[in-house]
């Protein structure tokens, strides 16, 4: 990535506002950006104060890094409370894009994790929102008579859950929260969601909990997931105990829609006419598939990251036409990214790839309440961590 490219993701520029912010061609700011020219000091100094200015208000009292980071959203939540993200890493390109797009950082974003082990930096808190990879688990006992190793040096090894767990073993930060699908609980008949306890727990010696949280009281969608805490010393955090908002107090995708809707997110007849068979036909023989048709009053379904396909699982009903797709900026309000006072930049990516992203994002305003609930225990660590002054310095300064 060359200097201009970086500096201008850092400032939350576009290449058209970058080299309209700099005074220059367009062939110009083409060939800063592939390497075959150099922007003068005046330019540079140009962009290196936007990127300053964009970064102003990201100094915190605790530092953390956002591993399997998606677009953003485990940040964003933990941002809301203080936190300065230190380290970035995610291997998708189009998601880093989307990040970059959106996060100012005093830090490069790296891809896979396992290339940058050496990389990461001291810190305070881990975020990660590790995918879900099929375990394999032979017992204790049977390891213990063939002479291997047994805990997470083994039972994980190969997942990339073993390398969040690696640099928590490493740095010992004073807190961690972990993000996945609600069936983790449930895969392998338990196995995986009790190894990966076990390891936390048993191998690493922190003090965990675990809660599967619904996203309907803060978005109008029925998202599931599961987040697990973890604190290095034992805390009074009691994550169960925890009040959710009442049920049925949250909003309708009315709250979420566009007014006016480009008509390229309207099905075509060809596609409309397949779903309508497509249900008709699982319907005949007694299942649930098929497409799922939502109005201003609803809340719809979980955003999938296959939605480019055919968005049937949350169609936007359309009377005295055919139904639509949401876009992707009501995607990103869906989610909990987009909201009136800070818009979430969609830009340099297609529609295809910011469906994937959104529908595998986590939904912003749950990972805000998790860590607000989170807030006090982390702070009272950090306290006898690093002590008050430190606090304050940091707070301060970054």
């Amino acid at each position: 990535m060359t200097r201009f490219t970086r500096l201008r993701q850092q400032a939350g520029l576009s290449f058209e506002e970058a080299i309209s912010l700099i005074g220059v061609s367009r062939s110009s700011g083409f060939r800063y950006q592939n390497g075959t020219g150099v922007p003068s000091v005046a330019a540079i100094k140009l962009l290196e104060d936007a990127a300053a200015a964009r970064a102003a208000d990201t100094f915190g009292w605790f530092r953390f890094i956002d591993l399997f980071a998606g677009i953003g959203g485990l940040r964003k939540g933990f941002e809301s409370i203080g936190g300065r993200c230190v380290f970035t890493s995610e291997w998708d390109l189009n998601c880093r894009k989307t990040y970059a797009n959106n996060f100012p950082d005093n830090h490069r974003l790296v891809g896979d994790i396992r290339e940058h082990l050496a990389d990461i930096p001291a810190h305070d808190v881990l975020l990660a929102g590790f995918p879900c990879q099929p375990f394999s688990i032979a017992g204790v006992s049977k390891k213990n008579a063939l002479g291997r190793k047994h805990g997470f040096l083994d039972e994980t090894q190969g997942t990339l859950f073993f390398d969040a767990a690696q640099i928590i073993d490493q740095h010992r930060p004073a807190a961690f929260l972990l993000e996945n699908v609600k069936n983790l609980e449930s895969h392998d008949g338990g196995k995986t969601f009790r190894t990966i306890m076990g390891v936390l727990r048993d191998d690493l010696r922190y003090d965990v909990q675990s809660r599967v949280i619904s996203s309907e009281p803060w978005v109008p969608q029925k998202r599931q997931r599961i987040f697990i805490v973890g604190f290095r010393e034992k805390t009074a955090f009691d994550f169960n105990a925890v009040r959710l908002p009442p049920a049925g107090s949250g909003p309708k995708l009315g709250s979420i829609l566009e007014q006016d809707v480009d008509p390229k997110y309207t099905l075509t007849a060809r596609l409309w006419t397949y779903l309508q068979e497509y249900k008709k036909k699982h319907s005949a023989a007694g299942n649930g598939f098929g497409y799922s048709l939502f109005g201003p009053n609803d809340v719809a379904r979980t955003l999938s990251q296959r939605y480019y396909k055919d968005g049937s699982e949350i169609l936007i009903d359309q009377p005295g036409t055919r139904p639509r797709r949401l876009t992707p900026r009501e995607c990103a309000r869906l989610m909990g990214f987009d909201r009136p006072d800070k818009p979430f930049i969609l830009k340099d990516v297609s529609d295809t790839q910011l469906y994937r992203q959104f529908g595998n994002a986590v939904v912003v305003p749950v990972v805000e309440f998790v860590a607000e609930a989170m807030k006090s225990y982390l702070a009272a660590a950090m306290f006898a961590t690093v002590g008050e002054t430190e606090l304050k310095r940091r707070a301060a300064n970054g």
